[in-house]
């Protein structure tokens, strides 16, 4: 008698703990398929909702007026974040006051509700002399623009005519609306000599 109830509450035991096994197993399992639904899932969310080629945006100031052009030969659009990646982006800013800007790069990310724009790959910036202002060439692999605020800075290597002056430094600040430029980091001016009178 004594070895049959030694042997029922062996067997319940055995049985208690494949129930367990069991249980643990395939909540395990629901787990691990859930997970994986939503990384599947998060991946599906981050693919673009939308490309355009050859595209150009016209983006207007509180005033109503074009404030700069973004065009380029390919926009993709990723709803995930509301980002935009350009292909050979090409920005021209239309500062009423200010001389207006052109911006050429590789590649450039447009996200913050597109109040910046982060250009990469042989970025060169360019301004064309105006009665009041000499023509300016900038030349770095990275910068990040804002241009609403006609602001742009990089912490990468920058090449920077004025004129017939030139400048080289790590890192930059420039504001378009001031016409200020801060160089950071070693660099090198080479400022042409004054005309004599």
């Amino acid at each position: 008698m004594r070895k049959r109830t030694a042997h029922r509450w062996q067997l319940t035991i055995v049985m208690v703990v494949g129930v367990f096994v069991a249980v643990g197993s395939f909540w395990l399992v629901q787990v691990v398929n859930q997970a994986g639904q939503e990384a599947q899932e998060d991946q599906h969310r981050n693919e673009p909702d939308y490309i355009i080629d050859r595209f150009s945006l016209v983006r207007m100031n509180k005033s109503g007026q074009p404030a700069y052009i973004i065009s380029g030969d390919k926009l993709t659009h990723r709803p995930i974040d509301d980002s935009s990646d350009i292909d050979k982006p090409y920005v021209h800013s239309l500062s009423g006051d200010q001389p207006p800007m052109n911006m050429h790069a590789d590649t450039a990310h447009v996200d913050q509700g597109n109040t910046r724009v982060k250009l990469s790959g042989n970025v060169d910036v360019v301004r064309p002399a105006t009665p009041n202002a000499q023509a300016l060439r900038m030349t770095t692999p990275t910068l990040t623009v804002y241009p609403d605020e006609e602001r742009m800075e990089t912490a990468s290597p920058v090449a920077l005519e004025l004129g017939k002056t030139t400048a080289t430094g790590v890192g930059m600040k420039a504001n378009n609306a001031t016409r200020q430029v801060q160089l950071g980091g070693r660099g090198q001016l080479v400022m042409p000599p004054r005309d004599a009178h």
